[in-house]
């Protein structure tokens, strides 16, 4: 089954699942905290994606952090988007149909986006299409703008693979299935992670891809070692900030 219809048929319950993981809207809220911080706009509020929102907790956690910000949020489920959609937003918020890695750039705006926050979207996109969904997310970016990706990883991280077996068997597909009734779902969410870049080669996309002052924070809790937050900047004359502020280097 696509991957989006597999999130499709789980957005119903999705929002009660990932609240059940203990961290999961706290280290949202860092990552939006962390994109605000290196966020300005020259002609009113800070215009922002949310790519990969889903059914619209990383778009909340945006607001929060940089109110009366615009922000577009795309994500490759209409069953996520009919979530997000139901919510109450504020004036400013959109949700479109979007697949990373075959984004309409024009028409999004090439060069006109102050920053771009994308939460566990990578390790969604084939190996061979993620070069090309990070140089989108790179035209779309103001000069001097930046990206925030918080992504799975445990590649190489013996412990923190086993940690990641032992949530996902003893927790995650077990309360899916239950819920859900959507094994599909949660056994691909459980091997995607298995199956993704290593921070390393992650953070070798991102400079690949044009970025600059890349840096990585790790999270806290059950997720160390497991989840991180990226920060790269796109070059050029914009709002720069202290190169690696808040974060771990991650090179």
């Amino acid at each position: 089954m696509p991957v989006p219809a597999m999130f499709d048929r789980g957005a119903a319950h999705y929002d009660l699942l990932v609240g059940l993981n203990p961290g999961y809207h706290a280290e949202l809220r860092r990552a939006a905290v962390a994109l605000a911080e290196r966020t300005t706009s020259a002609n009113g509020g800070p215009r922002v994606i949310d790519l990969a929102c889903g059914s619209g907790a990383s778009t909340r956690a945006l607001l929060d952090a940089l109110p009366g910000a615009t922000v577009r949020g795309l994500d490759a489920s209409a069953g996520m988007l009919a979530q997000a959609r139901a919510k109450e937003w504020p004036d400013g918020v959109r949700f479109e149909e979007a697949t990373a890695g075959a984004l309409d750039v024009d028409g999004l705006g090439r060069g006109r986006w102050d920053g771009v926050l994308t939460a566990y979207l990578y390790r969604n996109v084939a190996a061979a299409d993620r070069a090309r969904a990070l140089a989108e997310v790179f035209a779309l970016l103001a000069p001097g703008s930046w990206l925030v990706v918080q992504e799975y990883s445990v590649r190489g991280r013996r412990e923190a693979r086993w940690r990641w077996n032992a949530v996902c068997w003893l927790g995650i597909i077990p309360l899916g299935v239950l819920l859900d009734r959507n094994l599909g779902l949660y056994t691909y969410l459980w091997r995607s992670v298995l199956d993704f870049d290593s921070v390393q080669e992650f953070g070798d996309r991102l400079a690949a891809a044009g970025f600059v002052d890349i840096a990585r924070h790790d999270a806290d809790g059950w997720q160390r070692g497991i989840l991180h937050t990226f920060v790269a900047r796109k070059p050029g004359e914009g709002p720069a900030r202290e190169e690696g502020r808040g974060a771990t280097d991650g090179r």
